[in-house]
């Protein structure tokens, strides 16, 4: 529940929720759901902080490591394919992981193959490039109720802090009554 962890009320946060928080990444040739409403959050909103959460214990990024499973879900097998690349870094870098280590590896890893498929989205591009728009990236333990946030200095996920504003960019959630975070779950 997005409005839970970052201690907000209804309507204060755009949001956007899907199996395994995915964002298919920009394309002419596609239009679905996510790109539109990317597009009208940024564009016609005025969203300028969005936020990418995984949280431990996905079952699209479990299956999503398990592509045997996904047989006979048509459906949920192609929208998996927006973390193919996810399912490669795992690969390459995890070899050794194995149970719910990978998984969390899995979660975060993701995290950052969607800040990067969102990132090629005309407006948010746009928006990053002039400095309006910051993407972030959270990970959160549901049962230590515990956000971690992507620090893209120290390349690793760090306890999210408000007193971390000095070393790394992050949202004021509570600062943003105007422009109010978009948070894709």
């Amino acid at each position: 529940m997005p409005n839970h962890i970052t201690r907000t009320e209804p309507g204060e946060l755009f949001t956007i929720r899907n199996a395994g928080n995915l964002v298919p990444p920009f394309s002419n040739t596609m239009v679905g759901g996510e790109i539109a409403t990317i597009e009208y959050s940024v564009a016609v909103l005025g969203v300028k902080h969005i936020i990418i959460c995984g949280h431990s214990g996905c079952g699209a990024m479990d299956a999503m490591l398990k592509p045997e499973s996904l047989t006979s879900l048509r459906a949920v097998h192609s929208w998996l394919s927006h973390a193919e690349a996810t399912r490669y870094i795992v690969e390459r870098k995890y070899p050794h992981l194995t149970g719910a280590a990978r998984l969390v590896a899995a979660v975060e890893e993701n995290i950052l193959v969607q800040m990067n498929n969102l990132s090629t989205h005309p407006c948010v591009a746009a928006g990053i490039a002039s400095g309006d728009v910051k993407i972030y990236g959270w990970y959160y333990d549901i049962a230590e109720g515990r956000i971690t946030q992507y620090n893209p200095t120290s390349q690793a996920f760090e306890p999210f802090s408000l007193d971390a504003f000095t070393s790394v960019p992050m949202p004021v959630l509570n600062a943003c009554q105007h422009q109010a975070p978009a948070i894709i779950d």
